[in-house]
């Protein structure tokens, strides 16, 4: 028995070390950091717009396109590295395929980009 549990001796030790390392890193920030807020520290951004106007004010749809723009351009990432994994195995099918889903998207860039959806006036 004791040799089992020896052999849990360094995944016991590695958590320790995490655990302090976890809890220091943590309590550190309270210790050390300079403590002086004022009005406009404690204020809440929003979007770039006082967050105490009407709640029913005109929300800039330039908003909502910058996160759509950036939710396809992140799925394409996520679609491109498990492609690149496996990119020996996939063929020339695979290939062309991911090259068609990078066009499509980069027409829709193009297009996003003329009509001066990622102009910021």
């Amino acid at each position: 028995m004791p040799a089992l549990l020896q052999s849990y001796l360094p995944l016991v030790i590695f958590m320790a070390v995490a655990g302090g390392l976890a809890g220091a890193l943590t309590i550190a920030p309270f210790l050390v950091a300079f403590k002086a807020p004022d009005s406009e520290k404690l204020a809440a951004y929003e979007c770039g717009f006082n967050a105490f106007d009407d709640a029913r004010m005109k929300f800039d749809v330039r908003f909502y396109l910058v996160s759509l723009l950036f939710i396809i351009f992140d799925l394409e990432v996520a679609f491109l590295f498990p492609w690149a994994v496996a990119f020996k195995d996939v063929g020339l099918y695979g290939f062309w395929s991911m090259m068609l889903f990078l066009g499509v998207l980069t027409v829709g860039f193009i297009y996003e980009w003329n009509k001066g959806a990622l102009e910021w006036d």
